[in-house]
């Protein structure tokens, strides 16, 4: 048993979760451009009603990206001080993975596929598409970011499931693709209560890394910044 942090404020929620020894709770407040100020706050608050200190956890679990640019550096930094202080190893997490683990985990027999979209700004969505597999869940489908249409998840047989915000761009899909899923859910995004659960298995494999090791996924090439005078 395990007693793991979760935290996720890759999307405009911003979520906590506690796996303690097998119980999960979760904290998910929807707070676009505040997720450095709530977040803490609302580890203190679960940690707090569990009776626990986070030097007391096991390990740390983070949503790694990709996601909001911003939002994955408030996670990694929060993550990589509560680990450094507290000498804690740190997983971190897919957001898409996260969101398919999610999807399966709510089905009654779950089968299919999943194709997990997030709006990535500039015309274009990250993407993954995944199966599920002994109880968790099988990458189909590499993360990438692309332009809408460039979205190649090949339609088969099985029943399709099309998940998250990068849904607003539903009209420039490929056709083939929305023809063949019966399922969309716009607002379905990542969550800290699957990241948690997930990291049970990562951790037992020790797929952990060290507080400095603890750094978001971006997928685009470039990030654009603007360097201070005199740096």
């Amino acid at each position: 048993m395990a007693k793991i942090l979760a935290l996720d404020t890759s999307s405009d929620a911003c979520s906590v979760a506690l796996w303690n020894d097998g119980e999960l709770t979760e904290l998910l407040e929807a707070t676009p451009r505040a997720h450095a100020k709530r977040c803490l706050p609302m580890i203190d608050s679960l940690l707090g009603d569990s009776g626990l200190r986070v030097g007391q956890l096991d390990a740390l679990a983070f949503g790694r990206g990709p996601g909001s640019f911003t939002g994955l550096r408030i996670a990694a930094g929060i993550v990589q001080g509560l680990a450094f202080g507290s000498d804690l190893p740190v997983i971190p997490v897919s957001t898409l993975q996260a969101m398919a683990f999610a999807w399966f985990k709510r089905q009654k027999s779950p089968a299919g596929q999943v194709v997990c979209l997030l709006d990535a700004r500039m015309n274009e969505v990250y993407w993954a598409g995944y199966e599920h597999s002994s109880g968790s869940v099988k990458e189909v489908y590499a993360e990438q970011v692309v332009p809408p249409e460039m979205v190649d998840a090949q339609v088969s047989e099985q029943e399709l499931a099309i998940l998250g915000s990068g849904l607003v761009y539903l009209e420039r899909l490929p056709a083939t693709l929305i023809e063949s899923s019966p399922i969309q859910e716009l607002e379905w995004g990542p969550r800290a209560a699957a990241m948690a659960e997930m990291s049970v298995s990562m951790f037992e494999m020790r797929r952990t890394v060290s507080a400095i090791e603890a750094q978001p996924i971006y997928l685009r090439d470039e990030v654009a910044w603007k360097k201070l005078p005199g740096r």
